[in-house]
């Protein structure tokens, strides 16, 4: 009895096997239970008559074989008639002989009937699109006006360009927080995300061609912020001197002594060295004078800086030293300094006086001027004659000339009051270069600030 009822069960499991088995592969009904070919036929055109573009099929079932005829305007739209065919129960095959129409009229009936559709749409999008567009200027309006005030940005960043720059990337974010609402409105916040996503792209594209254009402004805001020179300042960069006449987004400007033009990009000025000589007000120059050897150096110092503590334009603290430099075979080199207001005094003309003047007292006092000395060989001789040790003494008259007392003078020789020439063109050129200056006056530079 066990032994029956075993097989009879593995019997059941096999015939149930067998039957999902022609299920899944669809297996060609027979009998009673097949559908008709009427009933196929009927059903097939009722669903292609609801599906636009598929009204001209035609539908002939023979045996469960679907054949589909007509044309249709893209061959996409025959596989969808052949898809849904083939999905009916009952069918057992589909031939599809659908075409695809060439008449150009019947091809550009969709295109006309999508635009017409588009335009119904927009007409209708358009009360939505004016609420998203007062929406957007309402936002941005906002974030303008809060950029425009003094207060915070001014608290903020004492420095003027850092201060705009704060007062541009608010307008731009509420400009963005608008697009971003105004797109919410109308429904397309994904369109946002294409969007950003193609902007920065293309901000990486141009980013690699301006580099330098980049790296420059970068450069300009912290040149800005640290301030290592003032306007009307001179300096050295490098290689180059002159006077400040601006700092712009890309380049600094510089006037050298002659009027011209400088333009150094902010980047290499950034990264190089810079000598400001108008940082500190007092400066020092530094001038050198030879005596001849058999001359009394104590003597010629004392004579010069007595000479040059007369004067008004140096200072007295610090005030003025000089010292033996070398002594060589035909000269003492003697080396004097003193230092000055360049606010009151030209540096220049300062140095130009203070060496004429020591020259001058030398010779009054008898010291003169160091000149050569040449190593003879005559000819014929083995031997290199020893050196001329002597130098040439200079031929007088009889009468002796006798120190001439200085006399005070008036002419444009002494003057060493600074150049006014300069001055204006320097104030000119401010003048000018004033609206794109990113250099203040007032504002803390990276030494007292």
């Amino acid at each position: 009895m066990q032994k029956f009822i075993t097989l009879l069960f593995a019997a059941l499991v096999s015939l149930f096997a067998t039957f999902a088995w022609g299920q899944e592969n669809g297996l060609i009904e027979t009998g009673d239970q097949t559908i008709g070919d009427s009933e196929i036929d009927a059903r097939i055109e009722a669903i292609l008559d609801q599906l636009d573009g598929l009204q001209t099929v035609f539908v002939t079932v023979r045996s469960g074989v679907v054949t589909l005829r007509g044309k249709v305007r893209e061959i996409a739209l025959a596989d969808q008639a052949g898809a849904i065919a083939s999905r009916v129960k009952g069918v057992v095959a589909v031939k599809n002989q659908i075409e695809e129409v060439t008449s150009l009229s019947r091809r550009l009936s969709p295109v006309y009937e999508r635009l017409a559709h588009r335009v119904v749409q927009a007409i209708g999008y358009l009360p939505l699109l004016a609420v998203a567009i007062v929406c957007w200027c309402a936002i941005f309006m906002v974030g303008w006006l809060a950029a425009r005030r003094d207060w915070p940005w001014s608290r903020i960043a004492p420095n003027a360009f850092i201060a705009e720059l704060l007062r541009q990337m608010v307008r731009l974010a509420f400009f963005v927080l608008g697009a971003v609402m105004a797109l919410d409105i109308l429904g397309a916040t994904a369109l946002l995300g294409t969007i950003l996503g193609a902007a920065g792209i293309v901000g990486l594209a141009i980013g690699f061609a301006v580099r330098d254009t980049v790296e420059n402004y970068i450069a300009s805001i912290l040149l800005s912020v640290r301030q290592p020179f003032r306007p009307k300042d001179y300096i050295c960069i490098e290689s180059y001197e002159g006077f400040v006449i601006a700092l712009t987004s890309r380049a600094t400007i510089l006037m050298d002594p002659d009027g011209n033009h400088i333009r150094i990009p902010n980047a290499a000025v950034f990264k190089s060295n810079i000598t400001n000589y108008s940082r500190n007000p007092q400066r020092r120059f530094v001038f050198k004078l030879g005596i001849g050897p058999e001359g009394n150096s104590d003597k010629a110092l004392e004579i010069v800086l007595k000479r040059i503590k007369a004067l008004d334009f140096v200072l007295s603290d610090p005030g003025p030293d000089g010292w033996i430099e070398e002594i060589g075979d035909s000269t003492i080199n003697l080396t004097f300094v003193a230092w000055i207001d360049q606010n009151q005094t030209s540096f220049l003309k300062a140095r130009s006086e203070a060496m004429r003047l020591a020259k001058r007292e030398l010779e009054a006092n008898g010291f003169t001027l160091p000149e050569p000395t040449y190593r003879v060989r005559m000819a014929g001789e083995g031997t290199m004659s020893a050196p001329d040790t002597t130098t040439k003494t200079p031929v007088v008259a009889d009468t002796q000339e006798t120190p001439v007392a200085e006399t005070e003078e008036t002419s444009a020789v002494n003057d060493t009051s600074p150049d006014e020439a300069v001055t204006r063109k320097i104030d000119e050129e401010r003048t000018h270069a004033a609206k794109g200056d990113l250099l203040s006056e007032k504002d803390p530079d990276q030494l007292n600030g």
